[in-house]
């Protein structure tokens, strides 16, 4: 069965090109630039059973999430599919192709309980791909745990990380704070299995980071999130892993843009200075991301924190902090415009192909391009999702289309 998305912008590389794209067996099949063929048209052999007329709607990659918790209602250490399955389906519905499911600090039990939950899934949850997983703690900073329960922070321990990759073969990433003691040996093991030792929920300064590069560590999570800065030891100023984000060219890093935990400014900055060859969005969403303000859990209904979510954000019931996000990656991407300034294209770019190459998925994800899976977004031009197709499968539509036989 062929579909034809007729008359889209294609957002890549830099611009925003009119054209058609024609899927076929849930994969693209061609991309053909506006005035190609004789009257703007499809050629013969175009032929489609299902015609999209898209009104010039744009079109990208679906957008890709290598942090979020949940949302919907959902926490992916509820410990069950069917959260799993809430929680894909309402980051479907704003874009969302690909998702990293998140696992917070929690105790070993809840941590295999998420881990062996990857493999029950089989690539898919709520309609949106399941990428893989990624590990947020326990082997973080005590004064840096930020919303994650201080009862769970620990060390590393060698038999338990090592037993939980294997249990978990889908584990992409996992986000340590290196200055630990053992840290180093753990971004060691983890980058020989392929996992991407991500530095965050710490207070390593400069020194310490340059010295986690060697040991694997390539990423940093949620800049300038539960993360130090410039700090002071007998008079002299040491610069922490914010100024290390900016300055080792080897880190890549990654923003909550819902517009709360970071100003427009620092969204600018972080744009203008790491780029968008270097910085990919994350949600960091928890459950109460598409719901109603209010009060909500963060992590698993049985072990999770109370927190309060008002003025767009996730609270600590104090609210002296920030308890997570409850944004969706459409509102990501729509920041990064109208917030710090960048350009479409480079937006796009934050939520698709950048975080994709930073999991070294790049060569399956991320790019529109002929032979791989259609795994698309399309939406107008305040970023309102109006079309989602997963392997080339419409899973969320508000559009009208013209059948043809």
């Amino acid at each position: 069965m062929k579909t034809l998305l007729h008359n889209v912008k294609l957002v890549q590389d830099g611009r925003a090109e009119p054209g058609s794209l024609l899927l076929s067996e849930g994969r693209i099949r061609e991309w053909l630039p506006e005035g190609a063929s004789e009257g703007d048209r499809p050629p013969m052999d175009w032929a489609a059973d299902v015609c999209l007329e898209c009104g010039g709607l744009y079109l990208s990659h679906g957008f890709i999430d290598i942090h979020v918790h949940g949302g919907g209602g959902h926490d992916f250490m509820d410990g069950t599919r069917e959260a799993w399955d809430g929680a894909g389906r309402l980051h479907l519905t704003h874009g969302t192709t690909g998702i990293v499911a998140t696992a917070m600090a929690s105790t070993t039990e809840e941590m295999e309980g998420a881990a062996r939950l990857w493999e029950q899934c089989r690539g898919s949850i709520g309609g949106a791909r399941l990428l893989g997983l990624h590990m947020e703690g326990p082997y973080l900073a005590s004064a840096q745990s930020g919303a994650q329960d201080g009862a769970y922070i620990r060390n590393p321990v060698p038999e338990e990380y090592r037993r939980l990759t294997e249990i978990c073969p889908g584990i992409l990433r996992w986000t340590v704070a290196p200055e630990l003691p053992g840290a180093f040996e753990m971004g060691d093991y983890l980058a020989s299995r392929g996992i991407l030792p991500s530095i965050g929920h710490s207070n390593a300064v400069y020194s310490e980071v340059k010295e986690a590069l060697r040991h694997g560590y390539g990423h940093v999570t949620h800049l300038y999130s539960a993360m130090s800065g410039i700090t002071r030891a007998g008079g002299f100023r040491r610069a922490g892993v914010i100024e290390s984000a900016y300055l080792l060219p080897g880190l890549t890093s990654e923003v909550i843009a819902d517009g709360r935990h970071l100003p427009g400014e620092l969204l600018a900055m972080a744009y203008r200075f790491i780029g968008p060859e270097r910085l990919a969005l994350v949600t960091d969403a928890m459950r109460a991301a598409g719901q109603e303000a209010g009060e909500s859990i963060l992590g698993s209904l049985a072990r999770g924190r109370r927190v309060i979510v008002e003025d767009g954000v996730a609270k600590m019931p104090d609210r002296k902090a920030f308890a997570g996000s409850v944004c969706t990656a459409d509102r990501l991407v729509r920041n990064m415009v109208r917030l710090a300034g960048a350009t479409l294209p480079d937006a796009v770019r934050m939520a698709t192909e950048t975080p994709a190459r930073i999991l070294g998925l790049q060569e399956t994800v991320g790019r529109v391009e002929p032979g791989r899976r259609a795994d698309l977004a399309l939406f107008d031009e305040d970023i309102n999702v109006k079309l989602v197709l997963v392997d080339g499968e419409v899973r969320h539509k508000i559009i009208h289309d013209n059948e043809d036989s």
